[in-house]
């Protein structure tokens, strides 16, 4: 089977070596029945640098440039824990990344375009490649009726639709505890493409197993 993880990177950076090195043994893992590609985010060194930006007067397409910039640094640091198990070549487009596609090998890549975010890049990606399932690895452990942050009475949903996730995305304010989490586009791309998708807690390493082969708590969105 072939799986795209859209992997955060608050997830993945500001971890030590020896959680690397875990997160890196569990794609591993998979990688040895499946094919996997990996869509890395730029987190926390991203909006650091991109606010900076923004105070000395930087455009929007400028900083998202710069965001670009540190979802490549990030995976970079995930090729390197992979070692032999990844190509060592960032791939800078979707033919690319299928190219680079071989048994037992690992696929990373960042951002490519202003305006899209790594979620929209890792649900064109898998578009591209007929995958099966697209994992994306978050901050937050599903999506919610409403933000759990600030309505007690807000309720995780197991199931929904990929309509119903586009719906959500289109109406809630993209930022950190945002009832849909994952951003507009990528949610448009996988309600067209249909292809099934799992949203679970990235900081628990063993939801990318889960999150691929079932077994998760997090939200699985899939057509009717």
């Amino acid at each position: 089977m072939i799986f795209v993880y859209s992997l955060g990177g608050s997830i993945l950076a500001g971890r030590d070596a020896v959680s690397l090195a875990e997160y890196a043994q569990a794609l591993k893992e998979l990688a040895a029945e499946h094919q996997i590609f990996v869509v890395v985010g730029g987190g926390r060194i991203a909006r650091e640098y991109i606010e900076k930006a923004r105070a000395l007067g930087a455009n929007e397409t400028f900083c998202d440039m710069i965001g670009i910039g540190a979802t490549k640094l990030n995976s970079a640091l995930l090729v390197a824990a992979l070692g032999d198990a990844a190509p060592q070549e960032i791939p800078d487009s979707y033919a690319q990344a299928a190219r680079l596609a071989q048994p037992g090998k690992i696929v990373i890549m960042g951002g490519l375009a202003p305006g899209q975010t790594t979620d929209a890049v890792s649900a064109l990606l898998a578009e591209y490649v007929h995958a099966d399932k697209i994992i994306v690895a978050t901050s937050v452990d599903g999506v919610y009726t409403a933000d759990p942050e600030k309505d007690p009475a807000a309720k995780k949903l197991e199931r929904m639709t990929p309509q119903g996730l586009a719906h959500l995305a289109m109406q809630t304010e993209m930022k950190a505890g945002s009832r849909s989490p994952v951003d507009p586009l990528a949610a448009k791309i996988i309600e067209r493409s249909c292809i099934p998708t799992a949203i679970v807690l990235g900081s628990k390493i063993e939801n990318l197993k889960k999150g691929a082969l079932g077994g998760h708590t997090g939200t699985e969105i899939r057509p009717e």
